[in-house]
């Protein structure tokens, strides 16, 4: 019989944890069985496996970080709602380095999986905060890739200690801040390429 208390939930939330101390990388099921005070075995009453173990907390950490985006956005909007992501997202890394890891690398579920759903929701989020700019839908993917990827390599490039010039960290990151916000701007208000580009090929004929 599965450990008293011992549940799916109260296993990923345990290996969350041991990750954030020693890295996902060194997060075994001896190790967890260790920290869980049971038998290595007995982890396969609640878990699949060490990749399914990976899944689990990957589908934990991309929960708990839209959980923290969408308290960190409520009533605002515009550059507001920008510099509160960028923010949320770093600080969520810095706090949670092992399970943060767990979403870069894994292998995707089919349509409607846990990681998909969860990473969709956090992909919502960052649509809110787009959605103040008013954007051509057209240019919503690229702006919301663009915006995954500053925030996430800046925020693992801060977790790692990967800035090592003299300059203020935070002076860099309220400069990327204003700068977003200046790019999304101008790009709202700039009609949008393929009108352009039909203008141009009407003229050619």
């Amino acid at each position: 019989m599965p450990r008293t208390g011992l549940d799916p939930a109260a296993v990923v939330a345990a290996a969350a944890g041991l990750a954030d101390e020693v890295g996902l990388a060194n997060v075994t099921m001896g190790l967890l069985a260790k920290r869980l005070g049971v038998r290595a075995p007995s982890l396969y009453k609640h878990v699949d496996g060490q990749a399914d173990l990976n899944r689990r907390i990957a589908v934990l950490a991309l929960t708990e970080l839209d959980d923290a985006l969408r308290a960190a956005l409520q009533g605002r909007s515009g550059r507001e709602a920008l510099a509160a992501a960028a923010r949320t997202i770093p600080t969520y890394v810095v706090e949670h380095p092992g399970r943060y890891a767990a979403t870069i690398r894994i292998d995707a579920d089919g349509p409607g999986g846990p990681i998909v759903a969860a990473g969709a929701r956090v992909l919502d989020s960052l649509s809110a905060v787009l959605a103040g700019y008013r954007l051509d839908p057209a240019d919503t993917v690229h702006a919301l890739r663009l915006l995954r990827s500053l925030f996430h390599g800046f925020a693992v490039l801060e977790a790692a200690g990967g800035f090592e010039l003299d300059t203020d960290v935070g002076e860099s990151f309220e400069w990327l801040i204003g700068f977003v916000d200046r790019g999304l701007t101008v790009t709202a208000a700039t009609p949008h390429r393929r009108e352009h580009h039909a203008g141009h090929e009407e003229g050619q004929r």
